[in-house]
């Protein structure tokens, strides 16, 4: 018999193998078949990830997908935590410390979400510099812009939410620092520090309300704008890159888009493979990170009643608190107020402003300027920032000369104390203080000289405890000043 016979060994181990593998290509692509005619695969979800680009599409493009890999990172690592994790702040730091310790991989998951959030933070930051130094804000990707900068503002609501979860000093007291820059706002100051606060002072409430906005509020409105933001992408395209010299005009920029992609390759996969790459070389890094380092060991649990703290935030919100310590004290209202507030404008504005003109960096060089310098500024203040052993220490509110002159003698000296021993920045008189804790412009008339001596000593409620603090003729003082705060001429 020749060896290509039928009724040849080979022939017949060649014709059983044939057999043998037909039937699991079919079952794969009757698998397929079946999800297929369910789901609209081939019709509906294929021509939207393979939607054509443009050919030179490059590495600059990677950094929207990588964020959103690093969103995804955190929503899986969040949702492991959440498991054990018990926001209450008889429980929050427990439970923290179960998890970093002796909870199987608690280390490492909680090292991949304390470094996913520094690379989410990187990451958009970086592709809203990309986007802005290409001219990618301009028309038709107004609103591309416009939900991505809501991102951008939704990502640091989600990082400094999660610094108080930790429950230890840092970031109590960085919430409290945080609330005294919000009560600094004209009008609606003691709004806001209610909005954040959730009372009178950073307590069980605060912790609650900072764990729903964190694990629930702001990632459901990241989802939703997400998705627009993804949507916007597929149906205006992926901006090509500036070439000096051809502005976007409203009138032919469509026409010339769609001359370009009809020459362009399928997002996948001739160009997503770069995202790919850099998602997974991200990935690995924050993997090998938290593997490696892990996530950082949680200073002392959080203690209202220990005044002398250093609150220290986040590396990506320590610049901002840095700044604020530099600065003069007649600038720190200025800035705590304008400086969120005009970036927030300009983010804003921008598309609506310049939807049109040129894209090139090199005919719009005060769009790199405007980059270079804030990142070159922020990276100064995030290194004084670590590297200085101070935080922001905000001066109490001083009392006016005219609410001074109506005191003497003891209450004088209760004036004083209330203002050195940093009573004006948790407590308001006749409209000047802080909004942390109870006005206290009819304190004097609510309480007698006896509970005010009580609760000073004793403190409670988030009040510190002065009673080792304060010397007998000091409180005498104290109460004196206190008790002249009736809500109308001080009793004397």
């Amino acid at each position: 018999m020749s060896p290509g016979s039928p009724s040849s060994p080979a022939s017949t181990s060649e014709t059983r193998s044939a057999r043998g593998a037909a039937p699991k290509r079919g079952a794969l692509r009757r698998a397929y078949d079946w999800l297929d005619d369910r789901l609209g695969i081939g019709e509906n979800i294929l021509p939207v990830i393979q939607h054509p680009v443009p050919r030179n599409v490059n590495w600059w493009y990677v950094f929207g997908s990588a964020t959103l890999v690093a969103f995804i990172f955190q929503v899986i690592t969040g949702v492991a935590l959440a498991f054990t994790y018990v926001p209450a702040p008889n429980s929050a730091y427990q439970t923290l410390q179960f998890i970093t310790h002796q909870a199987l991989l608690g280390k490492v998951v909680r090292g991949i979400h304390y470094f996913g959030a520094s690379a989410m933070v990187i990451l958009i930051a970086l592709h809203a510099a990309r986007v802005f130094l290409m001219g990618s804000y301009k028309y038709p990707r107004e609103l591309s812009w416009l939900t991505g900068s809501l991102l951008l503002l939704l990502t640091l609501g989600m990082a400094f939410t999660g610094q108080l979860l930790r429950w230890d000093q840092d970031a109590y007291w960085a919430v409290v620092v945080a609330a005294e820059q919000a009560g600094r706002v004209p009008f609606v100051g003691p709004i806001l520090v209610q909005i954040v606060v959730a009372g009178q002072t950073v307590g069980g409430a605060t912790l609650t309300r900072f764990y729903a906005t964190h694990v629930f509020l702001i990632p459901a409105a990241m989802f939703v704008l997400i998705g627009i933001h993804l949507y916007l992408v597929v149906r205006h395209g992926i901006s090509e890159p500036p070439v000096a010299g051809q502005p976007v005009d409203r009138k032919t920029y469509q026409q010339r888009y769609r001359e370009l992609i009809a020459h362009g390759i399928p997002f996948w996969p001739d160009a997503a493979w770069k995202d790919v790459v850099f998602a997974l070389a991200v990935g690995a890094v924050v993997v090998l990170l938290a593997i490696v380092v892990g996530a950082p060991e949680l200073n002392k649990q959080a203690d209202p009643t220990e005044i002398q703290a250093n609150p220290r935030p986040d590396w990506y919100f320590l610049w901002y608190f840095a700044l604020l310590s530099l600065l003069p004290a007649g600038l720190e209202n200025v800035v705590i107020i304008g400086a969120p507030l005009l970036a927030g404008l300009i983010l804003l504005a921008l598309p609506l402003i310049a939807p049109t003109g040129e894209r090139s960096p090199a005919r719009r060089p005060w769009a790199v300027v405007a980059v270079v310098i804030p990142a070159v500024a922020i990276a100064v203040l995030v290194r004084e920032g670590v590297e200085s052993p101070w935080s922001p220490r905000l001066p109490p509110p001083h009392f006016p000369a005219e609410f001074r002159a109506q005191y003497s003698g003891s209450a004088a000296a209760g004036l004083a104390l209330f203002e050195t021993e940093s009573c004006s920045s948790c407590h308001a008189i006749a409209g000047t203080g802080g909004r942390k804790g109870p006005d206290l412009t009819t304190v004097g008339a609510r309480l007698s000289r006896e509970q005010l001596t009580t609760r000073i000593l004793n403190g409670g409620g988030g009040m510190p405890a002065y009673g080792n603090t304060l010397t007998p003729d000091e409180t005498a003082s104290l109460v004196a000043f206190l008790s002249a705060q009736t809500g109308g001429p001080p009793r004397r």
